[in-house]
């Protein structure tokens, strides 16, 4: 009895509540139910972009053609949001140079070097440093795009030279005999290997003129930048792809004077030993 008593005294509280205040705390969370609401209303016009997005990057695919090397979504894209590619274009940075021939070349430089003509921007930037010879920052501009052009000839050196091995192996695997003879003297065949071997020498000397190149301007950059670590590192480098050890152990040496915490200190010191070691001369013969 005592128990029903209680039950129907907690009914009649429940009943004399007010709608509002039952409603409050008829909701799990605490919060706001209309405040859910909004929300649950932003998520279904945001299904709604999702699809347009959804259908626009369909359409991407289909026109720009992905997959066949172009550059159509960058160019989408841009053009979407409004932008374009920065900086002078190739044609007002020459009509500049008759006015300002500096700014004219430096620009000129720029906009070869975002087409990724790296033979016209090293044209543009050697005029330019020989109008600014004291502009260190160009000399090093100057020295990479150098650096980056004698990489591509020793890139065509390489396949050039996997094409020759290819085309004519070597005189041990032709057959022996009267076939073997025919075959290793065949005119064609000395004819086609004539000019390979004249386009590796060409390839080969355009990458040590290119690396040589970098080599001079990374030094000039380093005269007139002699606090600056990264002037000694990169003439290391550019020693190093043009075969100059000596050049590049002392760069590495004032690499690491200068920057003393470097992260790669002991992986240059080891450097260091191994290359003095390689290019120690040789002792002599005692007789």
């Amino acid at each position: 009895m005592a128990r029903a008593a209680v039950k129907a005294k907690q009914q009649q509280r429940a009943k004399a509540q007010p709608a509002k205040a039952r409603s409050r705390r008829g909701h799990s969370g605490g919060g706001n139910p209309n405040q859910d609401l909004f929300f649950m209303k932003l998520r279904r016009h945001a299904k709604w972009a999702y699809v347009v997005l959804a259908i626009l990057f369909a359409a991407t695919f289909a026109a720009v053609g992905v997959g066949s090397g172009s550059n159509g979504l960058s160019q989408l894209f841009s053009g979407l949001f409004g932008g374009s590619s920065s900086g002078t274009s190739v044609a007002a940075a020459q009509a500049e140079i008759a006015k300002h021939p500096a700014k004219g070349y430096r620009d000129l430089a720029r906009a070869y070097e975002g087409k990724g003509e790296t033979a016209s921007a090293v044209g543009a930037l050697q005029s330019y440093v020989g109008l600014k010879p004291k502009d260190g920052l160009a000399w090093t501009e100057l020295g990479g795009e150098q650096l980056s052009l004698g990489s591509k000839f020793s890139s065509r050196y390489q396949r050039a030279q996997a094409a020759e091995q290819a085309a004519n192996p070597g005189q041990s695997i032709l057959p022996s005999g009267t076939l073997g003879q025919a075959l290793a003297t065949n005119p064609l065949e000395q004819l086609n290997s004539q000019k390979s071997n004249a386009l590796l020498t060409q390839y080969s000397q355009q990458a040590s003129a290119e690396y040589g190149a970098a080599l001079q301007s990374y030094q000039k950059a380093a005269k007139l930048r002699p606090k600056d670590p990264q002037a000694q590192y990169n003439i290391a480098q550019a020693a190093q792809a043009e075969g100059q050890y000596q050049i590049e152990v002392t760069a590495l040496k004032k690499y690491l004077a200068l920057y003393p915490t470097s992260p790669q200190k002991g992986e240059i010191k080891s450097l260091i030993k191994s290359l003095t070691a390689a290019t120690k001369p040789a002792p002599k013969k005692t007789k």
